[in-house]
């Protein structure tokens, strides 16, 4: 599965049309998201989606989860959403 990693700086709308071209390509995707800003950009770039792959008869929908990476050796806890079509 592709992972896009989002953080507080990163522009909704790229983050949107990667995610719709990851799950035109593969169909499914995780976007990993650090923090109250980066998580706050990662919905919005799932909303945004939404409406970019609605026209080709596609309805995502979102699962949440935590999961602990490693940042320069340091391990922290993320949130990933699993975004697939229904």
């Amino acid at each position: 599965m592709d992972v896009l990693k989002v953080s507080a700086k990163s522009n909704p709308n790229s983050v949107a049309g990667a995610l719709a071209g990851v799950l035109r390509e593969k169909g499914t995707c995780e976007i990993q998201a650090i923090g109250a800003g980066a998580l706050n950009q990662s919905i919005k770039a799932v909303a945004i989606a939404r409406g970019f792959v609605a026209p080709s008869g596609l309805d995502l929908i979102c699962i949440p989860a935590f999961t602990d990476i490693m940042i320069d050796g340091e391990e922290r806890t993320a949130i990933k959403l699993i975004i697939e079509p229904r």
